[in-house]
Order: C-alpha cells, then structure tokens, then sequence
C-alpha cells in the first residue's frame, strides 16, 4: 500500500481522536445538566401545561425543549408525544426546534471547535428558526394535514413511562434512587448518540485530512466572500450536504468546523449546522410518526426557515462587524490535542464520572448492546463499527511506520 496513503490514515485517525478527545468534557458536562433536568422535569408536566397555539403555548415549548435532550431522536418523540396529547403544531415544532438547537451542551461544542460568534449564531439562530417556523405555519396552515397527523401519532404514542407529576427535586438530588435515574438517564443519552458521534468525528478526520480545499471551493461556490446568489447557493447546499450525511447534530459539529477551514462562508456552516433535522432519518421517523405528508410539510417548512435564517444571520454579523475568521480551524490537522492543560483534566473528571455511572447502571441492569430499531440505525451500527476498525487501522499503521 502506498506509504503516502498510510500517512494520511495515520493523520485522518489522530485528527477524529483529537477532536473527539478536545470536545469530551463537554459532552459529559452536557449530558450531565440535561439528565438532571430531565430526571427532575417529567414530560407528562409539559404536556398539561402546553396547550394550542399561542404565544404562551410557543414560548412553554420552546423552554421545555431547551431543558430537554439534544438527540434529535428523543427530541421527536417528545415532539410526537407532545402533539398526540393535544399541543398545537407550532408549540410542538418549537419545542423540537428548541431541544435541538438551544441546548446547552450544543452550545459548548460549537464554542470549542468554531469561536463565539458561531454560539451566539447558534442561539439566535434558534429562536430565528421558531419564529420563522411560527410565520411559516401560520401562512401555510392550511397544506398541513394536522388532524389526520395528530391522529396518527396517537395511534404511535404507546406509553413513553413518564407519566407523574413533577418530583421534589430537593428530595431527589440528596437521594441515593434520585442519582441512580441520573447515572440511568445519563447512559442513555450516550447510547442514543454514540453512533452519530462516532461516525461524525471519524468522517471529520477523513475529511480534514484526505479531501483537499478545492473541493470545497468546487462545491460551496463563492469561497469565504461570496455575492447574495453565491451565499443562497451555499445556504441550499449545507442542509443537501447534511440531508446525506446521516450525522446528527453533536457529531455534525468538528465537521463544519472543517468546512469553515476550508473556505466555506459563516451562512453555509450555520445551514450545515441547522440541518439536523432535514436528514433521512428524521425525516423517515416523522413519516413514521404523522404520515408522510405531514413529514414532507415539515421537511419543507424547516428547510425554508433554516435558509433565510442562515443568510440573516450572515448579513447581521456583517452588518455589525462581527463575522468571525477562519484563520482559527484552517490547520484542524495541525493542532496537538493530547497535551497536559485544562482539556486533560476535565476529560480526566467526566471520564471518572462517565465510568461510575456506566458501572453504576450495568451493575443494576446489565449490559445492553443492540444495533438500533430500524434499517437506518442498523445501518448507523455497522457504519460505527467500521469507524472504530478505521480509527484503529490507522493508529496501527502510524505504530508500525514510527517503528
């Protein structure tokens, strides 16, 4: 095998640990303060309290969906379970806006790889997303097949085990049975994203080291300075490129910031970012849940906001000077990840605590290892476990050329 291929290997496998290794603390301190939330904040209360819509109603779902998972998976079964019992469209389409774009650990993540301004694009762009969702909706209400989509989410409801109301958080947080749900709820917002992450730092490694920069110049026309055409051009083809990634938000992540490296302009990396839930699987899953109808309106409205929402957000921070530099994440495979400063001794705590809890939980309920339901998260597995055979091949053939 060429040894310039196996270099590049080498490379591409360092650069997906490295970031991995760079965002891990995070991750952990995300799934931390969301499982706590949600161990103390049953969805059965959301529902009576959310009702048709209204701003009240938009306003209550968009903060229970910004106290709830970032999974872009639990978030539309919330969404479903949310509508089924009587919310209003846009309440429940705020609230998965919400629960996937204003969540604390996405924010962290962006920070990490992409800068500030890309934050704070991250959380107005959230609540540009909903309003614009709300504006959408209410023009086109009448292509919406509501009725028919609430009856078919009833029918696909079943019993979500939240039902209760809110615990005494007080109580629960000094218990030893309130730390147990925790540690629980804590693993499973790990195995509901472990694949998307896996793949999503594996592809930004191969990515950041195989694919070269005229690719992207080739393929998100404009470069980093693009006229008004070019940037629409380049907001269309972040949620195309994410629709047939198959990668959820969190693992989307180290991969726009090797876009952004490699010249794409700050509109295209906020649709690229926004795109999670224009992907195939969520988009089959909401055919699932309301019928495809309903699905393919939902689809569209989202890609309409998420567009117009990526170029405002362009033109605002031009506007106000504050469009960030790609002079930050241009050497994404030239950076030391693995040294001794802040990164290695939060990693160092979250892997402690990550390991105590997994222990904790298999201890009282055993190991659980499964593909997924469904051909797409089968489909997921055997992509992540060829992930982890690539990331070792190419630590091995690293080993042996320093050998």
């Amino acid at each position: 095998m060429d040894d310039g291929f196996l270099q590049i290997w080498n490379e591409s496998a360092i650069t997906a640990l490295g970031l991995f290794w760079t965002a891990f603390w995070a991750f952990g301190l995300g799934y931390l303060i969301s499982s706590m939330i949600q161990v103390l904040v049953t969805r059965e209360r959301m529902q009576k309290t959310m009702g048709e819509d209204g701003p009240k109603s938009v306003a209550l779902g968009t903060f229970f969906g910004f106290v709830s998972s970032s999974c872009s998976f639990a978030a539309l079964s919330g969404t479903r379970a949310l509508f089924a019992k009587g919310a209003g469209l846009v309440p429940s389409l705020a609230f998965l806006l919400a629960s996937t774009n204003l969540v604390v650990e996405l924010g962290i993540i962006i920070g990490i790889f992409l800068g500030w301004q890309f934050v704070v694009g991250e959380y107005i762009g959230g609540a540009l997303l909903i309003l614009g969702m709300w504006l959408v909706v209410s023009v086109t209400r009448k292509l919406a097949p509501i009725e028919e989509a609430r009856e078919h989410a009833k029918e696909q409801q079943g019993d979500d085990g939240e039902e209760g109301e809110t615990p005494n958080w007080k109580k629960k947080i000094r218990s030893k049975a309130g730390w147990r749900q925790i540690a629980n709820r804590y693993h499973m917002e790990w195995a509901m994203v472990w694949k998307d992450v896996t793949i999503g730092f594996t592809v930004a490694g191969i990515v950041a080291a195989f694919v070269p920069r005229s690719f992207f110049e080739w393929l998100f026309v404009g470069g980093e300075d693009p006229g008004f055409w070019a940037l629409v051009a380049q907001s269309l083809v972040g949620p195309v490129a994410a629709f047939f990634t198959f990668i959820g938000s969190m693992g989307n992540i180290p991969l726009a910031a090797v876009l952004y490296g490699n010249g794409v302009a700050f509109a295209g990396i906020m649709a690229f970012i926004f795109s999670d839930l224009v992907v195939i699987p969520v988009l089959r899953v909401n055919a699932k849940y309301y019928g495809w109808k309903m699905a393919l309106y939902i689809l569209s409205v989202f890609l309409v906001v998420l567009v117009a929402t990526a170029l405002i957000l362009h033109y605002g921070f031009d506007l106000l000077g504050l469009l960030p530099s790609a002079e930050d994440v241009r050497s994404v495979t030239d950076r030391e990840f693995f040294k001794i400063d802040y990164t290695f001794w939060l990693n160092a705590a979250f892997l402690t605590l990550t390991a105590g809890f997994f222990a904790w939980k298999i201890a009282t309920k055993g190991i659980e290892l499964t593909t997924g339901d469904g051909i797409a998260e089968t489909v997921l597995f055997y992509l992540a476990m060829f992930a982890y055979l690539w990331l070792a091949g190419g630590l091995m053939v690293g080993w042996i050329g320093a050998g």
